[in-house]
């Protein structure tokens, strides 16, 4: 059998080294053949050599550059790929830029409405009061019990108290010298005098986290009168002993009678004690009056 063909069960195969000999020569035998094509054209080989290029160069010629093509049109497309992978990553990043300047912004806008509420507060009660921001709070979901960047350099005691959300939110039960404490309404040792707006009649009021936690609301009992209502509001009293008077606490959300005739039932306050930031602490109680000139 020959060296250069060997067969390899029923397929007969060239080694390696041979093919790309004879593809070398092929080669070189093509190239002679370009650079001499003028001569050629014009000499007595003309007609087998155009035979012989219309056979084996034409559709050698037509598969090159079809895979010269596709190769081109691959290249084109990697590269724009890139491109736009590139592309896509500057606006990733422009996206987060953006994203973090919108919520820049939105920050700013609520601050600015809380603040607003705030000095509406003021204003309506005409106290003398300071603001004050929360910087830590009590572990769980509530605001009961929170700590302020404001204490006794800035004018602060204890038993001052702390308003938010158009109401009020508790009372300064610690502090130091620029740091304060302040429980909440909803806490469960808190209690305090409550007042129906409209009735001019005093009931007991009473933290519960439990019950605001279950429903949002906080306690009330000891109510002696017959014509309360759902959503009559309620404020602290002025026989209060740790709060000022005619603060809004909340409103009237559930009703029961007590043996004794009196009623118990739940308030919701207007406070949100989950989001709070901002809150007024009230310096003196007594209503603001402007100085003489």
């Amino acid at each position: 059998m020959s060296p250069v063909i060997r067969r390899n069960g029923e397929e007969f195969t060239v080694p390696s080294k041979y093919l790309l000999s004879i593809l070398t020569a092929l080669c070189i035998v093509l190239m002679i053949i370009t650079f001499n094509a003028d001569k050629i054209n014009t000499g007595p080989l003309e007609g087998p050599i155009n035979a012989f290029a219309s056979v084996f160069m034409m559709p050698l010629q037509r598969g090159i550059t079809t895979v010269g093509t596709k190769i081109k049109n691959k290249t084109d497309r990697l590269a724009e790929i890139s491109r736009l992978l590139d592309e896509n990553e500057r606006l990733k990043a422009k996206v987060d830029e953006l994203t973090i300047e919108n919520s820049q912004l939105q920050q700013d806008k609520y601050e600015l409405i809380e603040l607003r509420e705030l000095k509406e507060l003021d204003d309506q009660h005409k106290f003398v009061t300071v603001g004050a921001r929360v910087v830590a709070k009590e572990p769980g979901k509530w605001y009961d019990s929170f700590t302020i960047n404001k204490g006794e350099d800035d004018g602060l005691e204890v038993d001052m108290n702390v308003l938010a959300d158009g109401g009020l939110v508790g009372r300064i039960v610690k502090l130091g010298p620029d740091w304060a404490q302040v429980r909440t309404i909803i806490s469960d040792d808190n209690n305090c005098t409550g007042t129906i707006l409209s009735l001019k009649k005093n009931l007991n009021i009473s933290g519960s986290l439990k019950e605001y936690d279950y429903s949002g609301n906080i306690t009330f009992s000891r109510l002696k009168d017959d014509k309360v209502a759902l959503g009559d509001s309620v404020v602290t009293s002025t026989i209060s002993e740790k709060y000022i008077p005619n603060v809004l606490i909340g409103s009237i959300s559930g009703i029961e009678n007590e043996p004794d005739n009196t009623k118990k039932g739940t308030i919701t306050p207007v406070v949100d004690f989950e989001h709070l930031d901002i809150v007024l602490v009230v310096k003196d109680p007594k209503p603001f009056k402007p100085k003489e000139k």
